[in-house]
């Protein structure tokens, strides 16, 4: 069936040395202004990460010239058919790393990295016994979706799960292990942490929550809540197998909710879930200190 929305959008990602990443992420600046793209995407020495979106036309020639590169031939793409823009402009970074762990030795996925799994192998393992679903995610996003039985990271950010691996090792203990993140980034490096960290039978989801969600054997099969994407959509919908339920709750007063607001005190700007009830009582703040600052978006 023909797709009407006027507008895709592509995530990717792929592990590979770029010689001079500073000098290519200009000529790939330049590159998307030609095509008309909007998004964001981060170039290192290790490869590139991108969410980007356009028209059809654009988003086509952007993923036929990045095939004809020999180092992305085999990078894959997972694609968002949507109505309205989900990036405001574009952004490409040269950065030290495409996801940040900042570990004395990095880790190389092409290296070390778990097993991958296919989504349905994934939905068949997640029902054995003895294993432990971890999510890769930060716990923000966890808070707002995740599969059924993840354990949920204490972690803001990506740089400190080295810690918090450290510190619950004996979560995995003995167990089959089965890492998942958005579009499969994260695992890679945070699969083959485990691993370094001493971690037997460690697996990932190939492709990540999105892919999970698109396949036709899986549908989003045992996935709770929305998955939180970092552009202007905030989340998407992912089970159409069992149907959507809310597991977000609001930081105020706990309803089940899953809208996302930044803190109107513009010194705090904290994310967090908000029903509208509460936005509106205490001027979407996230504490009563930040609803009395003088640097309030309603003041």
């Amino acid at each position: 069936m023909k797709n009407n929305t006027p507008l895709r959008i592509l995530l990717y990602y792929k592990y590979v040395r770029i010689e001079d990443h500073e000098a290519y992420a200009k000529l790939h600046l330049n590159f998307c202004r030609s095509l008309g793209v909007k998004g964001r995407i981060i170039i290192a020495g290790e490869g590139i990460n991108g969410t980007l979106s356009g028209t059809h036309e654009m988003t086509n020639a952007y993923m036929y010239s990045m095939h004809m590169d020999p180092r992305f031939k085999n990078m894959e793409f997972k694609i968002d058919n949507v109505e309205v823009d989900a990036f405001k402009k574009l952004y490409v970074r040269p950065r030290s790393e495409i996801v940040t762990m900042n570990l004395e030795e990095d880790i190389d996925p092409n290296v070390i990295t778990g097993k991958h799994l296919k989504p349905k192998d994934f939905l068949q393992a997640m029902q054995e016994e003895n294993v432990v679903i971890v999510d890769a995610r930060n716990d923000y996003e966890y808070d707002i979706g995740h599969f059924k039985n993840a354990v949920r990271p204490d972690v803001n950010n990506f740089k400190e799960f080295p810690a918090w691996v450290r510190k619950n090792k004996k979560l995995f203990k003995d167990k089959k292990v089965l890492a998942y993140c958005t579009g499969g980034i994260r695992c890679e490096k945070f699969s083959g942490l485990l691993i370094k960290e001493g971690i037997e039978n460690v697996n990932q989801l190939h492709g990540g929550i999105i892919n999970y969600s698109k396949d036709p054997k899986t549908r989003g099969s045992m996935f709770e809540g929305k998955c939180y994407v970092f552009d202007e959509r905030i989340s998407v919908d992912i089970n159409f197998a069992e149907g959507h339920t809310v597991v977000g709750k609001c930081y105020l007063c706990g309803k089940p909710h899953e809208r996302y607001v930044n803190c109107a005190n513009r010194r705090c700007h904290f994310q967090f879930i908000c029903c509208e009830e509460c936005g509106e009582k205490y001027l979407r703040s996230c504490s009563d200190k930040c609803r009395e600052a003088e640097d309030h978006e309603f003041h």
